[in-house]
């Protein structure tokens, strides 16, 4: 499986990014992703919260 580009913590930063009124075109054309990558993260990471250790 190919390593992500992106950690946890940066893909939980794009997904509120959209969550916080961000159209999804263009946050995905801010970071260099494709749509289908955003919805791919969406289903995977999408309750996640980024914890602080």
């Amino acid at each position: 499986m190919k390593r992500s580009r992106f950690s946890e913590e940066q893909i939980t930063a794009v997904l509120k990014e959209q969550e916080a009124g961000m159209p999804t075109a263009e946050v995905c054309r801010r970071h260099g992703i494709s749509s289908a990558t955003f919805y791919k993260w969406k289903s995977t990471f999408g309750g996640l919260e980024v914890g602080v250790h």
